[in-house]
């Protein structure tokens, strides 16, 4: 993965192109990019930032933030159930709950 200014891409190559293609991730605009070298990447991968901040200026927008903290799952109706029961016995939000329960299972990722 990249990373510039807040945005990260993820890298994949195209054996028929023959180049590397990058994609911004976490933000609803589509930004891709392309090089043939990890260096010709890079440099795309900070323009194509660059010039997202040039367009939202250009259209009085602001450029969006690549997590808020806000996003929607779905579950099954027994999870949801569950969860929000085991929330409303305890005192807690449905989001509080899954808040802990992501913090748990991330606990024991290496290096999120």
């Amino acid at each position: 993965m990249m990373k510039y200014k807040g945005y990260r891409a993820t890298i994949g190559y195209d054996r028929v192109d023959k180049i590397f293609v990058g994609h911004v991730f976490g933000i609803k605009d589509s930004l891709n990019f392309y090089g043939r070298s990890v260096d010709e990447l890079e440099e795309a991968f900070h323009d194509s930032i660059e010039n997202y901040f040039e367009a939202c200026a250009k259209f009085g927008e602001t450029p969006e933030k690549e997590f808020s903290g806000t996003f929607n799952i779905r579950t099954t109706p027994a999870i949801h159930e569950k969860a929000s029961i085991y929330a409303a016995e305890n005192g807690f939000t449905l989001n509080q709950v899954v808040t802990m329960a992501m913090e748990k299972f991330l606990a024991k990722k290496p290096n999120y």
